[in-house]
Order: C-alpha cells, then structure tokens, then sequence
C-alpha cells in the first residue's frame, strides 16, 4: 500500500508542486514584511516554471490512472494542465504590475496557484467525490478572485454575482452526483459505465442534467453563462483573463470523461450537449454584437467560445479528431484571450470602444496584436483559432452533427462584425483620449501571448503529427 501511494505521488507530481507550492507561499505572505510582499510573484513564477517542467517531463510516458483508479494522469490531462501553467504564468505577468501598490497581492497569488491546482485536478478527475472537491476548490479561489479589489463596486458586483450563480450551479451538481452514486453504486466513473444500464432512465437523465449546469457554469455556457460577461468587465483585469480561460480547460476535458463513460442507451447526452453547444456560441455572439465595453465583449465572445469547444465533446466516441481538437482548441483560445487582455491591462481601465479609436496608429503594436486576437477568435488562416475550428467541425462532421460545423460558420460570420467595430475606428479614425504606456512586463506578455497564436497556427500539421505518434507510441 505504501509503495504505491508514493508511485501515485510521483504519477501526479505536478499537483504536488502546486499544492506544495501554494502552502509555501502561504506561509511566506504571512510572515513577510509588506515591502516583500512584491516577490510573491516570483514565487508564484517558480512553482508555475517546476510544475511545468514536471508535466512536459511526462509527454513522453504518461502514467495512466492512478490513484487506484481515481486520477487519470494521462496524456490529455497533461496537455490541458500545460495549457492552464502557461495561461497561469501569462497571468502573473500581467498582474505584477496591475497589482504593485495593493498591500494583499500576496494573497492574491496564493488564490492564483490554488484556483489554478482547482483546474488541474479537474481535468483529471475520473471519480465523481474527486470532481466535486476539484470544482469546489476551483470555484472558491475564483469567487474571490474575481472580487479581490474589495473598494472597487464593479468588482464586488463581478464577485456577489459569481458568487451567487456558483452557489446555485454548484448546489445542483451535488444534488447530481448524489443521484448518480444512488443509480449507479459507485463514485468512479467506471462504475457509471456499469451501473447506470439497469437504472430508471428519467431518473439518470434528471441526474446527468443536474451535473451539466455545474459544468455549465465552469465553462460558462448556456444556461449557467450569465457571470463571464459581468468577471470580464468588473473584476481585476489579470484576474478576469484568468477565470475566463482556466476553469475552461479543466471543465471541459472533464465533462469529456464523464460523455465517454455515460451509456447512449440510457443517457441520450449527445443531442444534448449539441443544443447546448448551438445555443451558447450563438447568443454569445448576438449578445457581443451590442457591447460598447470592450472586456465585456469579450466576456460574451469567451461564451461564444465554450459553444465552439462543447462540438468536441460532441465528436467523442465517434470521431479519432475528437481529444486533439479539443486541446488545440483550448490553446488557441486561452493564448488569444490572454493577448486580448495583455492589452485591455497595458491600457489602464480604457475599455470603452471610444478608447480604441486611433489605437492603430498610437500603438500600432498593441492594436496588433489585438487584431491577431480577435482574428483567431474569428478563425482566419493561418491563425490558430482557424485551425481549432477546422479540426472541431472536421470532427463533428464525421460524428453526425454536420448542421453544428454549418452553425459554427455562420457564427463565425457574425463574431467578424463586432471585432470590426473596434478593429475599424482603431485604423481609420484620429487617435482619442492618451493612452498611458504599457509597462516592460505587459509588453512582453502581449507579445508572448501574440506569437504563440501564430506559432501554433503556422505548426499545426507537425503538432498533429506528434499527437498521432504519440497515441501509436501509447498504444
């Protein structure tokens, strides 16, 4: 017994390194002067760079399950807990200089790191009591987050409404997980696969919707959507980026597991998670169309974007491009929405669309990379959001839905429209109010975050290629 918790142990070092990581810095916030709090950040920069380098050491040979069944350190998992590391770091960057003068910003990172282990659990979680303590954690650290400038009313707004429409999501995922342990005799997922074959259909099907709105609220999809666009505009903006990408990553690889273990014949949870997807990218980019504030734009656009990501879950179980897309997908995504809000923060609280006029020719740089963002987003070539799009509705294709990968292209279309109402006057009208200058770290950041959109859109075919090699290698 003891041998193998210790192989566990070694199966999940990266959550060791940030749970370990994170009680540290505890302990350093609490005992350090207010002068020191300032090197939380790169405290919070090491942890990040060894749990990163612990993941990128497993590519090669994922564990598997461990945990006696209860953890799935595979390959997936260990893509999306790269993924939410770079998305982590990019956030610190970010709020080194957002948060210099607050006298809590140690905390503030503390919150970061556990928030973030909350997400890597979660894309992990093959075990029903597992997922719930991982959504937990997740959604706390987030709530406060998302509040953390407690003199600030548009946070505090940001922070109650989360707060609330977590509770309730939440609330009702319990409720879900425990009809689904009564129908099924189990926690595993597994057991799911098993045990829910003889169970009263309606029972299962109320059971399964219940924990869908959890999962809906993380992602923020229809109908538990309502917080991304209010986090988005109100809360710290470091903070914003990062509730909007890396609860994501983890909901949706997660609610991929739970689709793959879940019997068709009992669950019909495919039609449903279609619906669900058509509606969430659509009333997402209706919404955004009407927006006058920047972040909260792209707080409707981030809901436009789960409807994108759900067409992999979809696809699974009847599409091999099903696990790649959605991984690729989560990249492009989560480096084109830190890109966007590198520069929403190198432009100090200018988020009104009036702000941006003239921003092409004032900061060519920054509208830039902007540009590159909201053209991901939009899914042109060679960017990577045209790839994720290509490879999401190649896969929902082959699985049935070709009417989803038509309604993403439609969709798609429409999102043009309200990245042009920015992209538009940033060229082609004289330079408004003056804008302050972005600091070293934003810059770096933005451009980071702009290159990696590029990078992955440009090498898309080898990342591919290693992905098959990969599943070869492993099989």
């Amino acid at each position: 017994m003891t041998s193998e918790m210790g192989q566990a142990a070694i199966d999940v070092l990266p959550v060791l390194i940030f749970a370990g990581g994170a009680i540290l810095l505890i302990f350093y916030v609490m005992f350090a002067p207010q002068r020191l709090q300032v090197w939380s950040a790169m405290g919070a920069i090491v942890v990040l760079g060894f749990a990163g380098l612990a993941t990128g050491w497993y590519l090669g040979d994922a564990p598997g399950m461990t945990f006696f069944g209860t953890f799935a350190a595979d390959r997936t998992w260990l893509w999306g807990t790269l993924i939410i590391v770079v998305v982590t770091v990019l956030t610190v960057a970010l709020s080194v200089e957002w948060f210099r003068t607050d006298a809590r910003q140690g905390e503030y990172y503390v919150l970061l790191l556990l928030s973030a282990l909350g997400a890597v659990l979660l894309a992990g979680a093959v075990d029903l009591m597992e997922f719930i303590v991982a959504m937990l954690l997740s959604s706390v650290t987030g709530f406060t987050l998302a509040a953390f400038h407690r003199k600030s009313r548009a946070a505090t707004e940001a922070g109650i409404k989360y707060y609330l429409l977590g509770a309730l999501a939440n609330g009702a995922m319990a409720y879900g997980v425990a009809l689904l342990f009564g129908l099924s005799g189990g926690t595993s997922f597994g057991d799911l696969r098993t045990g829910l074959v003889g169970a009263d259909p309606m029972a299962v099907v109320v059971a399964f919707g219940l924990v869908t709105i959890g999962i809906a609220f993380k992602l923020g999809a229809v109908p538990a959507h309502q917080w991304m666009p209010d986090v988005a505009q109100g809360s710290p903006a470091p903070a914003a980026a990062f509730l909007l990408v890396a609860g994501k990553v983890g909901a949706l690889i997660v609610l991929m597991r739970l689709a793959m273990v879940l019997p068709e014949t009992v669950v019909g949870w495919r039609p449903l998670v279609a619906v669900i997807a058509a509606v969430t990218m659509t009333l997402g980019n209706l919404a955004a169309l009407w927006q006058d504030d920047v972040r909260r734009m792209l707080g409707w656009s981030s809901v436009s974007q789960t409807g994108y990501g759900l067409l992999a879950v979809v696809a699974v179980g009847r599409s091999d491009l099903a696990v790649p897309s959605m991984l690729f997908f989560l990249a492009a995504y989560a480096l084109g929405n830190m890109a966007a809000f590198a520069v929403v923060v190198s432009l100090r609280g200018l988020t009104a669309r009036e702000s941006f006029r003239g921003l092409g020719s004032a900061h060519p740089w920054l509208m830039g990379a902007l540009v590159v963002s909201f053209l991901s987003f939009v899914g042109i070539p060679p960017l990577g959001g045209f790839t994720a799009k290509l490879l999401l509705m190649g896969a929902v294709i082959e699985s049935g839905y070709a009417w989803l990968a038509i309604l993403t292209v439609i969709n798609s279309a429409i999102s043009l429209f309200y990245y042009a109402r920015i992209m538009g006057p940033a060229y082609f009208d004289p330079a408004g109010e003056p804008r302050p200058n972005m600091g070293r770290l934003a810059f770096w950041t933005v451009g980071v975050a702009t290159v990696a959109v590029i990078a992955i859109g440009v090498v898309a075919q080898p990342l591919m290629d290693a992905w098959q090699a990969l599943v070869l290698l492993a099989g």
